[in-house]
């Protein structure tokens, strides 16, 4: 796949917080590192495998608070949000206009919103552990 077709692809958003908040793996005593590991997840595994569009995805892995300063990596794209996470998924949907977009996120009221653009939605367990 050449970078020109990138924009076919589809477009998975991962709600990083919620995504790292589902394991009780102490996360809240390195919210950073907890992103890291998430980042680095999505790198290796590239997102579900049986999802409803086939891959590969572009990956975009959405920070917020003190998960900010996690640096993007080849196959993973991470937006900080200036505030809220919701706010920047639900813009990050309303912009996939014209290729599919998968939003990664167990917050009923974000995936009501997010659906609302056109995008689907699956929990944080449809994404593969590392291997």
């Amino acid at each position: 796949m050449s970078p020109e077709d990138a924009p076919l692809r589809p477009l998975l958003v991962v709600d990083g917080a919620n995504v790292v908040g589902s394991v009780p793996d102490g996360w809240w005593r390195d919210r950073r590192g907890a992103a890291e590991r998430l980042r680095d997840r999505l790198a290796t595994t590239g997102g579900p495998a049986d999802g409803p569009f086939a891959g590969p995805y572009e990956i975009v892995l959405v920070v917020e608070g003190r998960a900010r300063g996690v640096a993007s990596v080849p196959g993973v794209r991470v937006a900080e949000a200036p505030g809220s996470g919701d706010e920047l998924i639900v813009e990050l949907a309303r912009n996939a206009t014209g290729r599919p977009c998968l939003v990664v996120t167990a917050d009923r009221e974000l995936r009501r919103r997010v659906e609302e653009e056109g995008a689907r939605c699956t929990g944080p367990r449809s994404l593969p552990t590392a291997p």
